[in-house]
């Protein structure tokens, strides 16, 4: 019975300890085949399938069209640029004199931070052939306080086309109206000074300053 009982309680715990082992060793050794594979795709999220826009945000294709250009695209410009082999020029689809200034004026002015081609073009010359029409600053001067914080985004716009052209509108706006803009040149000589920096405009700047002066009179 000793040796008996001996020998059970040996071979019995081998027999334990063996299978015991040999689990653990399976698991620390091999545990590539326990874990799955990663996906060689990944999968589309929820959100993509219920909104596809949110894919790619900043391409081409999902940003809105300007105001200016929306309103172009729509015809509420009476006027469309003829290609000419030597120099552009506006049609327009009434006389412009028979034209109302408002809104139109006012889109115009917005349409000068436009940077592709050819609303460029059509902002610049339209604005410029409107305020040429017989009795221009009866119909300009009512429009002051919505025309100065247009023109003074685009003084403060960072391409330099833009700004180019919005000094050029400022100064053809200060020849119709006169001493009437005086009151609002505060909201603009800011961001003239800031550009007074710049080289490049330095000289520009300076003459539409006088140009200014001239038109404003004393007070100015």
């Amino acid at each position: 019975f000793f040796v008996l009982g001996s020998n059970v309680p040996r071979m019995s715990s081998g027999i334990q300890i063996k299978p015991k082992t040999a689990v653990q060793k399976s698991k620390t050794s091999s545990p590539l085949p326990c874990s799955p594979e990663p996906p060689i795709k990944p999968q589309p999220k929820p959100s993509d399938k219920l909104n596809p826009k949110t894919i790619d945000p900043f391409g081409a294709h999902s940003r809105p069209p300007s105001a200016f250009a929306a309103i172009y695209a729509k015809g509420g410009i009476p006027c469309r640029l003829v290609h000419g082999s030597v120099k552009h020029r506006l049609q327009w689809e009434c006389p412009p004199e028979t034209v109302p200034f408002d809104p139109l004026l006012v889109t115009l002015a917005e349409g000068l931070r436009e940077t592709k081609h050819p609303y460029t073009f059509v902002s610049k010359e339209g604005f410029k052939e409107l305020l040429m029409v017989e009795g221009a600053a009866e119909k300009a001067i009512p429009l002051l306080p919505r025309l100065v914080p247009v023109l003074k985004a685009a003084l403060a716009h960072s391409d330099d086309e833009v700004f180019g052209r919005g000094l050029d509108a400022l100064v053809q706006l200060s020849a119709v109206v006169g001493p009437s803009l005086n009151d609002h040149l505060k909201h603009l000589l800011t961001n003239l000074s800031r550009r007074l920096m710049d080289k490049k405009f330095r000289e520009k700047i300076t003459v539409a300053l006088q140009k200014l002066e001239q038109c404003g009179g004393k007070v100015s």
